[in-house]
Order: C-alpha cells, then structure tokens, then sequence
C-alpha cells in the first residue's frame, strides 16, 4: 500500500478533501487539491482551512517517506504550523513539501535518545504555476517509551504538542 493510500485509508479529512497524492518520497512530497465548490470561500478559492489541511497533508506525506522505518520507536507529531497566503488560489492546487533537515541527522539524534525537532516547508502553487502560499510545519520524532507497542500518538495530525515526552497530538 502506498502512503497516499495508507493516509487517505486513516485519515478522514484527507478523503473529505479528496486529496491526490502524486509524488511522495523521502525528498518531496507532492499533493493535490481538486477544484471543489463545496470547499470555496467568498472569492470562489479553496478556503483557508483546505488549504491548511492539504499542506499539513503534504508534510505528513513526506514525514511518512522519510522516517516510515523509524515508526516502532518514535511517533511522528506535528509541533506547530505556519502558513502565509500570498496569491488568490483558484482551481486545483497543488501543494510540494520538503524537508528542512537531512534525514539521516533528525535519525541521528533520534539515535543519541533526543526528540528530534524538524522543518518542512510546503509551497503552494496553481496549475499556471504561481506560488500562491507558503507554509511550514515543525514536527518531532517522539521516541516510544519502553512500554509502548509503537502505537500511540496520531498520524497526520494537525494538532499541537509541547516538547515533553509526555505530550501527544489530538487532531
């Protein structure tokens, strides 16, 4: 199963939206927002909060690619989020995510017992190719305490967390 496959099976706002997952690896992930009429704000635009939701969607994607073989010992959550809008974004949107950190440093730390904290930026672009927003998402990899099965926490979850161990993403 791939992880667009995975994500739209487990997360139900990325089936309300119905997402399109078209590129995710462990470099970028690349994700869809098809022009919906049901998701339009006043300007015939998706709205803020679809917009949110596929960007959010994209950086789970490639959180997904790049530490999927770290997820019997760590969780991943999102910490917070950021995002501007620049341009009005009408028709299908797209939205690419990149990870602000090399891979194997954020496993690294993992490794050394920390809870690695790490950047991925996503652009969002129209079909005519102008950015129309930026966005950030900073997650951590929450290690597992040794009396968990792994299965903890929440994926693609737009909730927050602080920077204890004890701390969990509702979303």
């Amino acid at each position: 199963m791939s992880i667009g496959e995975l994500l739209a099976a487990t997360v139900p706002m990325v089936r309300t939206l119905n997402l399109e997952y078209l590129e995710t690896t462990p470099e970028r992930a690349v994700l869809a927002l098809p022009d919906q009429s049901d998701f339009h704000n006043h300007i015939g635009g998706p709205h803020a909060g679809a917009m949110f939701t596929l960007g959010e969607s994209a950086s789970g994607a490639i959180v997904l690619a790049a530490f999927g073989d770290q997820l019997a010992r760590a969780v991943p959550l999102a910490v917070n989020a950021e995002i501007a809008y620049k341009k009005i974004a009408l028709g299908r949107v797209l939205a690419t995510a990149t990870l602000g950190r090399p891979t194997a440093e954020v496993v690294a730390e993992l490794d050394e017992g920390k809870r690695p904290e790490f950047p991925v930026a996503v652009s969002f672009q129209r079909e005519d190719g102008a950015v129309t927003g930026e966005m950030t998402v900073l997650w951590t990899l929450r290690p597992n305490s040794p009396d968990s099965s792994g299965s903890s926490g929440s994926s693609g979850s737009s909730g927050s967390s602080d920077s204890s161990d004890s701390s969990d993403s509702s979303g």
